[in-house]
């Protein structure tokens, strides 16, 4: 299909439709089809008996229409003619090849339609009928308008003009994930005007270099100058901006801003913090611009073969831009898009906050699996070899790049044992962490795999403290299968964490996330992709509590015995296991009836007679004592 285009023209009887339609095919050298010639034999009698067809008439010719046009697509551009005078019809006609159709309205005045089609003889449609059309034409608002007042000809060449000159969608900033998804979107066929600015002697002709370094770049168009890439883009306008996070966002949206109309939609594809997508979301809705916060995962590869995305606004911005982005997105297991509305206003940046908080602590887990096997005498290769054997059971894109990263040798060393422990991050953990505390929700094992990577990069004071400070020497009594099943334990408990952290916000956000279809799209294309998840996407359709779920219940119960004998090791010999520890921690203090909380609230009530509630006194009522 790739860039092939089904030109839908479109107008009530007698505007010339066929007319204009023939010649701008045989003018661009593709089919033509006349959507007249399909009408069934019950809708030519109904017509020509004076009666105007109702929605029921019309519905299976509209399917045959689009049938139609799917195939015609498998092997070349093709014009079809129709009225679709409804947005119902023409959503039947272009579903499934949204973002390969155009349509060209042509629209005349109801007397000089009128005029014509007194003056043509031998056509089904009778000039009393033209009213009924009226009156139910929808003018569509992302079309080709043409006045039929111009000549046939004159009309063909500004269709072809307007077809020519403008793009479908627009991507702000040649970083290595705006490339990649240039690249994708190019892949799946849409006509793409790209930006990066220019910067002398730093940043110059990026654009126009990175079209001509790829083959299906070839009708991408470049730009280093804000209004010209703009007017590149066809109504409304669909622009990606995959810049970093933080105020360059603000930036750019008031650069763009003098040259965007109303109903353009804007699309921060970057890590941005929610908070400041909600606010950005409200500051353009005012504007009369759409803006959707869409969090983007899977890195460069992902960004280039599918990644996951999670596009957050209004759902009425979705669907301008949702044809774009589930295209290029991956595909679950049914061959889905791993891209789905997520909720308004930041909710898409949440969610990917939140996916990349569960993400820390699964490399943080992997990190301490590698440590430990490293401390029962294995070396890289040895790891790997354990490692690839838990895929049959717990396998995950992190595992695998672990195995890989193992493996990988420089100078006949391996390259792990060369890589400096000083682990970074960019915010999002950060964000994460702020976030849990202020709703309340103890995600844990995000914080402890977080504040692993700030202690980490106190490398000199770490050295320091290693000198002074006295080890256990290592004698662990663990197994490779016993330190399996704490691993498996601890992702269980990671996942709760994380998607009890998107629950509650959906509650007091009044978002109404969906955490089956969360799951969903994080089976493939992020970083997070695992074979738990694909489990989750089941379990949530019956709950939104991991806690409760009677399998997930089972593999705790049977884990946990040999978590504690794995943590207890740890401990006793010093190695540093704190997110398989905290998983075990949390566990211990959450799933308790009774808990030390109520010396806490004893003691607050004790130093700022903050009260506390009593189990002898059903009625919630807070109490207060005099201590001394």
């Amino acid at each position: 299909m790739k860039s092939n285009q089904v030109l839908f023209v479109m107008g009530v009887s007698g505007v010339g439709k066929s007319t204009i339609g023939k010649l701008l095919a045989d003018s661009m050298q593709i089919p033509f089809f006349d959507g007249d010639d399909y009408h069934p034999e019950k809708n030519v009698a109904k017509m020509a008996s004076g009666l105007a067809l109702n929605d029921d008439d019309r519905q299976g010719w509209l399917e045959t229409l689009n049938a139609l046009a799917k195939k015609q697509l498998e092997n070349n551009s093709c014009v079809i003619v129709c009225s679709a005078l409804k947005e119902s019809y023409r959503t039947v006609l272009t579903t499934g090849i949204e973002c390969h159709a155009k349509w060209i309205f042509l629209s005349g005045s109801f007397q000089k339609i009128v005029d014509r089609i007194n003056n043509r003889e031998g056509h089904f449609m009778k000039s009393e009928l033209l009213q009924s059309q009226f009156d139910i034409l929808e003018e569509p608002e992302n079309s080709i308008k043409i006045d039929i007042r111009l000549a046939p000809k004159n009309i063909v060449e500004e269709i072809k003009t307007a077809l020519m000159e403008k793009t479908q969608f627009g991507l702000f900033g040649l970083g290595v994930m705006g490339k990649s998804l240039s690249r994708n979107l190019a892949n799946n066929g849409f006509k793409i005007s790209v930006f990066n600015r220019h910067l002398a002697g730093l940043e110059e002709n990026v654009a126009l270099d990175f079209t001509n370094k790829f083959d299906e770049l070839e009708t991408a168009l470049p730009f280093d100058e804000i209004e010209s890439f703009v007017n590149s883009l066809e109504r409304p306008r669909k622009i990606m901006l995959m810049i970093n996070a933080g105020k360059i966002i603000d930036s750019v949206i008031e650069d763009l801003l003098p040259f965007l109309q109303e109903g353009d939609v804007l699309i921060d594809g970057g890590n941005s913090n929610y908070n400041k997508t909600k606010e950005r979301f409200e500051y353009l809705k005012a504007k009369k611009i759409h803006f959707v916060g869409a969090g983007v995962s899977g890195g460069e590869e992902g960004a280039l073969k599918g990644p996951s995305i999670m596009p957050g606004g209004a759902k009425e911005s979705y669907v301008q831009v949702q044809p774009f982005l589930e295209a290029i997105a991956a595909k679950d297991e049914n061959n889905l898009p791993c891209c789905t509305y997520i909720g308004t206003e930041g909710s898409g940046h949440f969610v990917k906050m939140v996916h990349n908080g569960i993400e820390y602590v699964e490399m943080q887990l992997l990190a301490e699996v590698f440590v430990t096997l490293k401390a029962l005498g294995n070396n890289p290769d040895a790891i790997a070899t354990i490692l690839e054997s838990w895929k049959e059971t717990t396998n995950s894109y992190l595992l695998e790049i672990t195995i890989a990263i193992l493996r990988k040798k420089e100078n006949g060393g391996w390259l792990i044992d060369k890589i400096m422990d000083k682990a970074g991050n960019k915010g999002t953990g950060n964000w994460t962490t702020i976030s849990t505390a202020q709703l309340g929700v103890p995600s844990t094992m995000i914080a402890s795999a977080l504040f692993s990577r700030y202690s980490s990069f106190y490398k000199e004071e770490r050295i320091a403290a290693s000198k002074h400070i006295e080890t256990a020497t290592a004698n662990l009594e663990i197994t490779k299968e016993d330190l399996l099943k704490t691993y498996q334990f601890a992702r269980i408990m990671n996942h709760y964490q994380g998607f009890k952290l998107i629950q509650e916000a959906s509650k007091s956000y009044q978002w109404g996330l969906n955490l089956s279809e969360l799951s969903r799209i994080w089976t493939n294309g992020c970083i997070i992709k695992s074979d738990l998840m694909v489990a989750l996407v089941e379990i949530f359709k019956t709950t939104d509590n991991l806690l409760t779920d009677p399998k997930i219940m089972q593999q705790i119960n049977s884990l946990k015995p040999t978590a504690r004998k794995v943590v207890a090791q740890g401990i006793l010999n010093d190695l540093p296991i704190p997110s398989l520890t905290e998983a075990l921690s949390f566990l211990n203090s959450f799933a308790v009836a009774n808990s030390s909380a109520n010396m806490i609230q004893a003691q607050r009530d004790y130093f700022g007679a903050h009260t506390y509630q009593r189990t002898d006194d059903a009625s919630g009522k807070f109490h207060h004592t005099e201590w001394i």
